[in-house]
C-alpha cells in the first residue's frame, strides 16, 4: 500500500473518527448505564490479562462507541413509556511492558448517557436524572512464569457515577500445553457496589428531601470464569467456557415503578420494584473458529444461560471475516438471542398486591432478539502512519483501524443502533 493512499485514507478517516471519537460495546440484551439492576455495569467477564510475550512495545487502543435505542416499555413508568437512550463511551487501554515477562495495563474511560426513561423518575422532563456520566479506571499486572507456559495476573479498579460507586478485584491464571494446542484459563472477579436509593418522586417519604428516598444500599458480585481451548486440526479450534456468577444485596432498581391490577395506574398507586437479594447465574458456552481458506474464517458461538430468577436463554452468534486484501478485512456478524421470562416479571397492571416480588422491567421479560452488523478492519504491515509523541520524542505507529456498525431489534419492539471504532497504536 503506497504512502499516497495511506495519506488519503487518513484524511478521510480523521473527520469520521472525530465524530465517533473516543469501547467497542455490543448491544447485548439492553445495555443501559451502570445502575443497580446491573445492566451496563462494567463487563463481568474477566478480561484477558496483558500478554507478556509481546515484548518491547507499548500498545495503546483508543476505543469509542455511540449507542442509541428506543422502545415503549420503560421500567421507570411501570412497563410502559419511552425507553429512549443514547450512550457515548470513550476509552483508552494501555498495555506496557516492564521487562520481557512482565506487563501492566490500564483501562480508563467514561460513559456519558442521556435517557428519556430515567427522566421520568420525577415525572418532569429535563430533570437532573435525564443524563449522567460514569467514570471508570481498571489496572492490571501480569507475569509469565519460568516454565514459559503459564501467565498469572492481578488487577483492580473502580467506577463512579452520581448515584453508584463500584470497586472490583481480579485474579487470573492461564496455562498452555508445551505444543501450544491446548490452554486452560481460570479467572475470578469480585465487585463491591454502593448505590444511592433514588425513589420515584411521588413515593419518597415526606421530609426526606426531593432527590433521595431511603439512604444507601450495597451489592456484592462474585464471578468465576473458566475457559478451555483446543486446536483440533490445522483449520479448526474449539473453546468451552462458563462464567458462574453469585450476587447478593440490592438487585432491585428503586426508581422502577410497578403498578398493580387492584389499584390501577393512577399516579401514586405504584410501588417500587422488589426482587430477591440473591441471584445465581449458570451460563455455558461453546466457541468454534474454522479457517475455511487463507482468506475466509467462520466463527461461531453458542451459549446456554440459566439462573435462579427462572430465566433460561439461548444465544447464537456467527461472524465471517473475509480478507479483501492482505491488509483489509470485511466481516459480517449476526446474533440471535431468545429467553424466557423471570418468574417475578409481569407487564403493566398485571401484578397482584399479594405478589412477594414484582418487576415490570422488560429486560427480565420473555423475548427474542436479532442483531446484525458489518465490520471493517484496515491494518497495513507498516501501519497507517507514524508520528512523534511528547514522551521523549518516541515515534508511535498508527497500527490499525477497526470500524463496526450493528442494528439490534427485540420482539418487544425495542430497537437500537451502535457505531464503534478501535484505533490501535504501538510505541517501541
Amino acid at each position: 500500500m503506497n504512502r499516497d493512499f495511506s495519506a488519503s485514507f487518513l484524511r478521510f478517516a480523521a473527520p469520521l473518527l472525530l465524530v465517533l471519537a473516543p469501547t467497542l460495546t455490543w448491544a447485548q440484551a439492553t445495555p443501559t448505564p451502570n445502575r443497580v439492576d446491573g445492566y451496563g455495569a462494567p463487563n463481568t467477564t474477566v478480561p484477558n490479562p496483558p500478554n507478556p510475550t509481546n515484548q518491547g512495545e507499548t500498545e495503546v487502543n483508543i476505543l469509542t462507541s455511540y449507542y442509541q435505542q428506543d422502545g415503549d416499555h420503560g421500567a421507570v413508568e411501570g412497563g410502559r413509556g419511552t425507553q429512549h437512550l443514547t450512550d457515548l463511551t470513550p476509552t483508552i487501554i494501555l498495555n506496557i511492558p516492564l521487562d520481557s515477562v512482565t506487563r501492566v495495563s490500564a483501562n480508563v474511560g467514561m460513559d456519558y448517557y442521556a435517557s428519556a426513561s430515567t427522566d421520568r423518575i420525577d415525572q418532569v422532563l429535563s430533570s437532573p436524572s435525564s443524563s449522567d456520566t460514569r467514570y471508570h479506571v481498571d489496572l492490571g499486572y501480569s507475569r509469565q512464569l519460568a516454565d514459559k507456559q503459564t501467565i498469572v495476573g492481578l488487577g483492580g479498579g473502580f467506577s463512579k457515577e452520581y448515584d453508584y460507586l463500584s470497586f472490583n478485584l481480579t485474579a487470573s491464571w492461564a496455562h498452555a500445553s508445551a505444543d501450544g494446542n491446548r490452554e486452560l484459563s481460570v479467572a475470578g472477579q469480585a465487585f463491591f457496589d454502593r448505590a444511592t436509593l433514588i425513589l420515584p418522586a411521588e413515593l419518597r417519604p415526606a421530609g426526606r428531601g426531593q432527590e433521595h428516598g431511603s439512604g444507601f444500599d450495597t451489592r456484592q458480585s462474585y464471578n468465576l470464569n473458566l475457559v478451555y481451548s483446543q486446536v483440533l486440526t490445522q483449520r479448526l479450534q474449539l473453546a468451552v467456557s462458563t462464567e458462574l456468577v453469585a450476587q447478593r444485596g440490592l438487585l432491585s432498581t428503586p426508581f422502577h415503578r410497578v403498578y398493580f391490577r387492584e389499584t390501577g395506574g393512577a399516579l401514586g398507586t405504584a410501588k417500587t420494584e422488589l426482587l430477591p437479594r440473591q441471584r445465581y447465574k449458570y451460563p455455558v458456552g461453546l466457541r468454534a473458529t474454522y479457517y475455511a481458506t487463507d482468506l475466509v474464517q467462520v466463527r461461531g458461538f453458542y451459549r446456554f444461560y440459566n439462573d435462579n430468577f427462572g430465566i433460561q436463554a439461548h444465544t447464537f452468534e456467527l461472524e465471517t471475516p473475509v480478507k479483501v486484501t492482505p491488509f483489509f478485512v470485511v466481516y459480517l456478524f449476526y446474533r440471535y438471542h431468545t429467553q424466557t421470562s423471570a418468574k417475578y416479571f409481569a407487564p403493566y397492571i398485571a401484578h397482584s398486591l399479594t405478589d412477594t416480588y414484582y418487576t415490570s422491567d422488560y429486560d427480565l421479560a420473555s423475548f427474542s432478539a436479532n442483531k446484525v452488523g458489518l465490520g471493517l478492519r484496515y491494518s497495513p504491515v507498516y501501519g497507517l502512519g507514524r508520528f512523534k509523541t511528547p514522551f521523549g520524542g518516541r515515534v508511535a505507529k498508527f497500527k490499525a483501524l477497526d470500524l463496526r456498525y450493528a442494528y439490534y431489534r427485540q420482539s418487544t419492539g425495542l430497537t437500537a443502533n451502535l457505531i464503534s471504532a478501535d484505533l490501535s497504536f504501538t510505541m517501541p
